[in-house]
């Protein structure tokens, strides 16, 4: 792995995941040590995980453009991920994805996480973030608006949020 460091916020520690921490995500199988909120990983950070994996393996170690845990400071547990979707396009656009688990929604972790991802993105030399949330998902678009990103528009299935550095 490239020697990447974990981005660190007031209350979680964005924790940069190797290629075995991703397997274990796939499999659903803890090592000893993993400390794992109840409901982690879930859905969404098994197929996060996997595409990790699958860039890992047809462009090499992505640097600080991976896939993140979402700890908490405090004691570690891991409630979620975070991360890019892989390397910034020819426009040096990113697109970004997060999740948390149930019982840590609502308290603003994902939007806190987000926010220091984009400035990651940023700190990087991305020229953009991008996201999108299913058009029924109100919280996931509420946490884009709260990190900074603006509504681009929707088609019948999601909504697309971007942020421009530098304007």
């Amino acid at each position: 792995m490239t020697d990447v460091r974990a981005i660190e916020t007031d209350r979680l520690l964005l924790h940069p995941l190797t290629a075995a921490e991703a397997q274990r995500i796939v499999d659903a199988a803890p090592a000893p040590g993993d400390r794992w909120a109840e409901e982690y990983p879930g859905p969404g950070d098994i197929r996060g995980a996997g595409n990790f994996l699958r860039g890992v393996a047809e462009r090499g170690d992505p640097g600080v453009y991976r896939a993140y845990e979402i700890r908490l400071r405090a004691d570690g547990v891991t409630i979620g991920g975070i991360g890019f979707h892989g390397p910034p396009d020819a426009d040096g656009v990113v697109t970004v994805g997060y999740g948390l688990v149930p019982t840590a929604r609502g308290r603003g972790f994902a939007a806190e996480s987000l926010r220091a991802l984009i400035a990651r993105a940023r700190e990087a030399g991305a020229t953009a973030v991008r996201g999108d949330a299913d058009l029924d998902n109100l919280p996931s678009h509420r946490v884009m608006e709260a990190a900074g990103m603006t509504y681009e528009g929707a088609d019948e299935k999601i909504r697309n949020y971007r942020l421009v550095f530098g304007q």
